[in-house]
């Protein structure tokens, strides 16, 4: 059955590319020379500008992603002082920060200055990981998805699917994401780049069916498929939603190109989907 309305969320990429970490699923790292656009820190009009553009195309929220494996001061300061010009223009807006590994003292500063929620992904099983990423650990990843919980901001939790991984590692996944609780879930797949040694290794008719996995396991959190939806689902969207996602990113992804905005939101008229005006589920 297809939900009753969709809520939108939009991605910004406020620092891109040159991250030290070496996780073999990302184009921004430094370790495999992806030929992305790199850059410390994006204008802050711009940033605001894409904020507005955002909430015109009827997202409700907006994602302040930073390249690296964590929250430094200078990244901190930069995600707030980024979050306070967008609620100066754009107040409606629910904030996202999504900025790697961070402490219960820097989460509560995000928190203090407008941040509504924290995305932080799993990205796979802790032993999948440990095979595709050697600077830093699973485990770290895990904590701090507990203490995004423990200060009180929201969290945004998924994975990415289809990264050569076995089908217990996908399982052992899902059971991770549905130990948290999360309010919401980010669901993405695997996007091969030439410049990453990982190739993909799932179809659509397995991607639905983990949508429907997490559907079932999560009844209550919004089930969000982000990355990857248009090279997995093509013309077969529908079945997304059948599957119970009941959210998507609109625009583009960190580092790839996605749907023009316009074009989700005829999608979703075509196939009688309300475009979902609040956060509550």
């Amino acid at each position: 059955m297809l939900p009753r309305e969709i809520f939108l969320c939009a991605i910004c990429n406020i620092s891109s590319g040159s991250c030290a970490e070496d996780c073999a699923f990302c184009t921004q790292s430094a370790h495999y020379h992806a030929d992305i656009e790199v850059y410390k820190q994006k204008p802050l009009e711009q940033i605001v500008s894409e904020a507005r553009k955002a909430h015109e195309h009827q997202a409700l929220g907006f994602c302040l992603v930073s390249a690296g494996r964590g929250i430094d001061d200078r990244t901190l300061r930069f995600v707030c002082e980024s979050a306070e010009a967008i609620k100066r223009e754009v107040p409606k807006l629910n904030l996202i920060a999504c900025n790697g590994l961070a402490t219960k003292a820097q989460l509560r500063t995000l928190k203090d200055h407008g941040i509504f929620s924290y995305n932080h992904n799993l990205e796979s099983s802790e032993d999948y990981y440990a095979k595709i990423c050697s600077t830093h650990s699973w485990r770290s990843r895990y904590e701090t998805c507990e203490a995004v919980k423990e200060v009180g901001l929201e969290l945004c939790c998924g994975g990415i699917f289809g990264m050569g991984e076995s089908e217990e590692d996908r399982r052992d996944l899902v059971e991770a994401i549905v130990s948290l609780s999360p309010s919401s879930v980010a669901v993405n797949f695997f996007h091969p780049n030439s410049a990453l040694p990982l190739q993909k290794n799932i179809d659509t008719t397995e991607a639905l069916f983990w949508i429907s996995n997490l559907r079932e396991k999560l009844s209550d959190s919004m089930i969000m498929v982000a990355g990857g939806r248009e090279l997995i689902f093509g013309s077969r969207e529908k079945e997304m939603f059948d599957a119970g996602a009941n959210a998507i990113v609109i625009g583009d992804y960190l580092t790839t190109a996605g749907n023009a905005s316009q074009q989700d939101l005829q999608l979703l008229d075509k196939l009688g989907l309300k475009v979902a005006q609040h956060c509550e589920r």
